[in-house]
């Protein structure tokens, strides 16, 4: 299973489970609810979650360190301001608010189920290997991070 870790781009990742959610909605009868009422939610929770992820990119660019996610050994400094107060993982959370807004926006009862398989596949292929290695670049100074700062929220 190791030959997963840091190997498929997390957006990518998120791609592939949209598109699956897309698929899956019709094999499950749809929630009765306006579509301007899903568009409404769905769109929300996409401005939200596309936020989070940006404040977490824009930390990375200022710090002049990748935002990578394939090359975590390329990590120049650790990023623990702003955003990274609240979670140490804001570009994931910020896909999973997106799933789940997709989630909405389909209706269909089966797609919630595609959203923690995608936060454990992230968290076992994505996020696991990425501490490993900036546990083993900065050492304490990210486990006193890990220790102050949620993984999620």
């Amino acid at each position: 299973m190791n030959a997963l870790e840091l190997k498929i781009p997390p957006p990518l990742v998120l791609l592939i489970f949209a598109i699956a959610m897309w698929f899956a909605a019709p094999l499950t009868e749809p929630l009765n609810v306006s579509f301007g009422l899903r568009l409404g939610f769905a769109l929300v929770l996409a401005v939200i979650g596309e936020g989070i992820s940006a404040a977490g990119m824009i930390r990375f660019r200022r710090a002049k360190t990748t935002i990578n996610p394939m090359k975590a050994g390329n990590a120049s400094s650790l990023v623990t301001g702003g955003v990274y107060r609240f979670t140490r993982n804001p570009m994931y959370l910020g896909m999973v608010i997106v799933l789940i807004g997709w989630a909405i926006f389909l209706s269909s009862p089966i797609t919630v189920l595609f959203v923690p398989l995608f936060a454990l596949y992230i968290y076992r292929f994505q996020i696991t290997p990425e501490e490993r290695v900036l546990t083993s670049i900065f050492g304490d100074e990210y486990a006193d991070y890990k220790n102050k700062v949620r993984r999620w929220v």
